[in-house]
C-alpha cells in the first residue's frame, strides 16, 4: 500500500492508545467474569468434564446487555443470556429489538479522504487490541485461540483494504451522440445498510461488510448472530475510539426468539436501503421475500457444499495438508470448508490412509484457550446432532468409519474429527452441508464423473481440487459451478479477492475491489444545451 511509509510515520508520532480498562469501556465490561442471570430461556448445561473451569471463567467476556446505537450503549428490555461455548456458563445478556427504530437514517456526508482515514484508524485500533478481541471470539464462539487470533487479523485486513478502496470510488464520462450533450456517471451510497452476520466468524463477517459500506459512505445497522454478539459490540467501541461519527455503526443484538422479528423489521423498514446477509440458504430465501416488498438492494452469502477433488496426478501429501485445513478449521463450521471429498481410484487408498494419520496426529479436541487445542466445540447440541445423523445414515448404507465417529469425552458439544470411506452420493453427508468435523470420501474413476458429482448440488460457493496436470487444471477450474476455486490450495479467502457463490449460494460479492459496488448506486447525469 502506498500509504505504508506515511502511515508508519503517523503511527510513530501518535501517542499510544490507552491500555487501561477505564479508557477502554468494552474491556472493563468484558473481563469482569461470567454473569449469571435468570432471564435466559437456555438453562446451563452440566460443566464439561476435563475443562479447566476456573481458568476459563476468568477469561469469559461479560459486556453490557443493551444495544449500541448512535455511538452509545443503550439499555434494552429483558435480555436473555449468552452461554459460553463448551461449558454452559452464562457470560452476557442480549438486547431486545425495541431500539431498532432508534437507528438514524442519515448517510454520512464526509469526504472520501475522511472516510479512508477513519477506516485506517479503526484498523489500527483493531490491530492494537487483537489479543483481547481474539479472547472474546474464543469465549463466545469456542474456536481455538490461535484461530481466533487469525480471524482478528483477517477481520482487520478488510478495514485496511476498504480504507484504500474508499479513495477509488470512480465515476465516468461517456462520449455523447450529440455534440451539445455531455454524459456524466456518478456513484453514490445506497443509504442505510442492514448487515446480518453469522456466528462462525463473528468479527470478520462484520468488517468485510461494514468496511465496504462505510467506504461507500453508508450508515450500517449490524444484527450479529444470537450466539456471538460480543465481537460486534467490541468493534463498536473501537469504531467510537477511531472517531467514526455517532450513528454510522450501530449494533442490535437479540435473542434467538427475537431474531425473526428483528430480521423482519430490517428487511421491511423503508428507511433501510440495503440488506447484506451471511447465513443459511433457507434463511436467505425468507429475507429475500421480506426485502422484496420495498425492493431493497440485497447481497447474500449463503450455504456451501464444497467439493474437494483429488486426481491421480495430484501430490498426495499436499492434498492431505490442504484437506486438513480446508475441512477442519473452525471444527468444520465454515461455509467454504470442504464437505465432499472425491478421490480418484488410483490414489484413493493412499490418500485415505495418509489423511487418517494426519487427523489423528495433528488434530486435538479441547478448550479453545488451551494452546494445544486445534478443535473446539460445535456451536450447539443441534449442530452435534446433525453430524451424528449424517454419520449414522452413511454407516447404515455401507460407509466405514476410518477414524472418529462419536462425541468426544469432554462433553456434549465436542465431537471427534471424523473420516468416512466407502461413501456414495446417496448418503445425506454428500447431499447436504454437514457444517461439522466430518469428511466423507467418495471414490471416482474419471474426470467427467468427478465434475458431474461436484456440480450436482443446488449450491455453488467454493470448490477445491488437486492435480499436477496443467490441461486438466484449466478444464476443471472452468467447469466447476462455483464462485471460488482453489487449485492445489485449501484456503482461498483474502481481503483482495472477490468472495461469493453461484446457484443458491448467494448474490453479489464481498471483499476485493468489487465489494464496495454492493453499497453504491449508479447515477447518470445528462448535460444538454452545451
Amino acid at each position: 500500500r502506498r500509504a505504508g511509509c506515511a502511515g508508519r510515520a503517523r503511527r510513530a508520532a501518535r501517542p499510544a492508545a490507552p491500555r487501561c480498562s477505564c479508557c477502554h469501556p468494552w474491556r472493563r465490561h468484558l473481563w469482569n467474569g461470567p454473569v449469571q442471570t435468570e432471564a435466559s430461556p437456555r438453562a446451563p448445561s452440566q460443566p464439561q468434564r476435563g475443562m479447566r473451569e476456573a481458568a476459563l471463567c476468568q477469561r469469559s467476556p461479560s459486556p453490557h446487555t443493551g444495544l449500541f446505537i448512535g455511538g452509545r450503549r443503550e439499555p434494552a428490555g429483558a435480555a436473555p443470556s449468552r452461554v459460553t461455548q463448551g461449558r454452559g456458563k452464562m457470560v452476557a445478556g442480549r438486547g431486545s429489538p425495541g431500539a431498532v427504530g432508534a437507528v438514524g437514517s442519515a448517510v454520512p456526508a464526509s469526504a472520501l479522504q475522511e472516510r479512508s482515514a477513519l477506516l485506517r484508524r479503526w484498523y489500527e485500533l483493531v490491530m492494537e487490541s487483537q489479543d483481547e478481541l481474539a479472547r472474546i471470539i474464543t469465549a463466545e464462539n469456542g474456536k481455538p485461540l490461535k484461530e481466533a487470533q487469525g480471524e482478528v487479523l483477517y477481520s482487520a485486513s478488510f478495514l485496511e483494504w476498504f480504507a484504500e478502496e474508499a479513495r477509488r470510488v470512480y465515476g465516468d464520462i461517456i462520449p455523447a451522440s450529440g455534440k451539445d450533450r455531455r454524459i456524466l456517471v456518478l456513484k453514490q451510497p445506497v443509504g442505510v445498510a442492514a448487515v446480518i452476520t453469522p456466528w462462525n466468524f463473528p468479527s470478520a463477517m462484520i468488517t468485510r461488510k461494514v468496511g465496504a459500506a462505510l467506504a461507500a459512505g453508508c450508515t450500517v445497522v449490524v444484527k450479529p448472530a444470537e450466539d456471538t454478539p460480543l465481537s460486534a459490540l467490541a468493534l463498536g467501541e473501537l469504531a467510537n475510539q477511531a472517531g467514526i461519527p455517532a450513528g454510522v455503526y450501530n449494533v442490535v443484538p437479540c435473542s434467538r426468539q427475537q431474531a425473526p422479528a428483528v430480521g423482519e423489521v430490517l428487511c421491511t423498514d423503508p428507511s433501510v436501503a440495503k440488506i447484506s446477509f451471511t447465513g443459511s440458504t433457507a434463511t436467505g430465501k425468507i429475507l429475500l421475500k421480506l426485502a422484496a416488498g420495498t425492493v431493497k438492494r440485497v447481497s447474500m452469502e449463503l450455504g456451501g457444499h464444497a467439493p474437494f477433488i483429488v486426481f491421480d496426478s495430484a501430490n498426495v501429501d499436499r492434498a492431505v495438508a490442504g484437506a486438513l485445513v480446508s475441512k477442519y478449521r473452525n471444527t468444520g463450521q465454515t461455509c467454504v470448508c470442504a464437505n465432499r471429498f472425491l478421490v480418484q481410484k488410483g490414489i484413493h487408498d493412499k490418500f485415505v490412509e495418509k489423511f487418517a494419520k494426519a487427523i489423528e496426529r495433528e488434530l486435538h479436541v479441547g478448550n479453545g484457550f488451551d494452546a494445544k487445542t486445534t478443535q473446539g466445540p460445535l456451536i450447539n447440541e443441534k449442530a452435534v446432532e446433525k453430524v451424528e445423523r449424517h454419520i449414522s445414515d452413511a454407516v447404515s448404507q455401507g460407509a466405514s468409519i476410518v477414524t472418529g465417529g462419536k462425541r468426544h469425552s469432554l462433553g456434549k458439544n465436542f465431537f471427534e474429527p471424523t473420516l468416512l470411506s466407502n461413501v456414495t452420493t446417496k448418503m445425506l453427508c454428500t447431499q447436504e452441508e454437514t457444517f461439522g468435523p466430518l469428511a466423507p470420501v467418495i471414490k471416482f474413476e474419471t474426470e467427467e464423473e468427478a465434475v458431474a458429482i461436484a456440480n450436482a448440488a443446488n449450491v455453488g460457493l467454493a470448490g477445491y481440487f488437486y492435480s499436477e496436470d496443467p490441461a486438466q487444471i484449466w478444464r476443471v477450474a472452468e467447469q466447476l459451478e462455483v464462485g471460488m476455486v482453489g487449485v492445489n490450495e485449501g484456503i482461498i479467502s483474502s481481503a483482495e479477492s472477490p468472495f461469493g457463490g453461484v446457484k443458491e449460494s448467494g448474490l453479489g460479492r464481498e471483499g476485493s475491489k468489487y465489494g464496495i459496488d454492493e453499497y453504491l448506486e449508479i447515477k447518470y447525469i445528462c448535460f444538454g444545451g452545451l
